[in-house]
């Protein structure tokens, strides 16, 4: 079974409980790395600068305190693997759907593709 490393553990710790749950869940089925939880205001800012967000501190979810966003992607990561990640996106919205956790992935967005994003309201 995958399990977390401690840099993505720590990540993911920064987060919003349902978040913890929901991939503390996932990574019992599907190995996968935290590649960011709580973004500080010099991380923001550095990825709106980076075209990677389309919002300044502290707008984003990720700016919150714990985290409303996490990013995820699946372990081993390519990302140029845009099947492998939507079926990553289909299974973990599973998981949050069985769960009663409501999340929103960022590669459903209309107006800005940010795939290893999710959020809850």
């Amino acid at each position: 079974m995958p399990s977390f490393s401690q840099s993505s553990a720590a990540k993911l710790s920064t987060c919003d409980e349902r978040l913890q749950d929901l991939f503390n869940k996932v990574i019992e089925y599907r190995d996968c790395t935290i590649l960011e939880g709580h973004r500080g205001k010099e991380a923001q800012n550095k990825a709106f600068m980076d075209g990677n967000s389309k919002t300044k501190w502290p707008n984003s979810n990720h700016n919150t305190i714990p985290s409303k966003a996490v990013d995820v992607m699946p372990y081993p990561i390519n990302w140029d693997d845009m099947i492998r990640l939507n079926e990553f996106a289909c299974f973990v919205e599973g998981v949050a759907a069985g769960m009663g956790i409501d999340v929103k992935w960022g590669g459903r967005w209309s107006n800005f593709f940010d795939g290893p994003h999710w959020e809850v309201s």
